[in-house]
């Protein structure tokens, strides 16, 4: 199982780090071991001073595919979920401005917290689906699916050009505007349409 993460997906997210807009997909990937679930407590790390939060639609690739279509990429995925991606955001400056990968700021241990996943034919049309984040009860990130530059569908053709896709594969689709940084004692709350599917805290 690996976890691809989408970047750089929603214009004013990137226009709030100052990064230009993609002209396709920019994805990275996650180990295993990023995972977090039932609703476990995310530990901050101390390698770095600035972990932001960044909540991110997750769709879980249910059939094995390569060089997929756009048309048929529907087929490759029943439910859809929420998740954190969180990002050492100053040891990721650092990589940048060095010319350097930033996978150390992206794919360190627990740093992928991962909550329910829902039926697809349950949130209805996924051109504008919504979705939430809440950190101690205050909004925190909105985000559509409506402001996407690529599509969940386009993610999966395009990544599928490079990589084969594995039942159970998971892929982070972006996330919104309003990334920020999380403290110890924090209460983070992630929702689809309303329906809350990750609850956890920062320890």
């Amino acid at each position: 199982m690996k976890i691809i993460c989408i970047g750089r997906n929603y214009a004013n997210h990137a226009k709030e780090l100052n990064n230009p807009l993609p002209e396709q997909p920019v994805f990275f990937l996650k180990p295993e071991s990023a995972l977090i679930q039932k609703n476990k407590p995310f530990f901050l790390p101390d390698f770095s001073k600035e972990i932001h939060h960044e909540v991110e639609l997750v769709v879980k690739i249910n059939r094995l595919g390569k060089h997929i279509q756009e048309e048929f990429a529907h087929r490759y995925y029943d439910e859809i979920g929420i998740g954190i991606d969180f990002t050492a955001r100053d040891i990721q400056d650092q990589c940048k401005k060095m010319g350097l990968p930033w996978e150390i700021a992206k794919a360190f241990d627990g740093s992928a917290p991962l909550g329910e996943f829902v039926s697809k034919e349950e949130l209805g049309p996924l051109d504008n689906l919504h979705f939430d984040l809440k950190v101690n009860g205050q909004s925190r990130q909105v985000g559509s699916t409506r402001d996407m530059i690529f599509s969940i569908d386009a993610i999966i053709a395009y990544v599928s050009r490079f990589m084969t896709l594995k039942i159970g594969d998971l892929i982070y689709t972006g996330t919104p505007e309003g990334v920020a940084p999380v403290q110890i004692g924090d209460h983070l709350e992630a929702a689809i349409a309303g329906r809350k599917l990750l609850d956890f805290h920062v320890k």
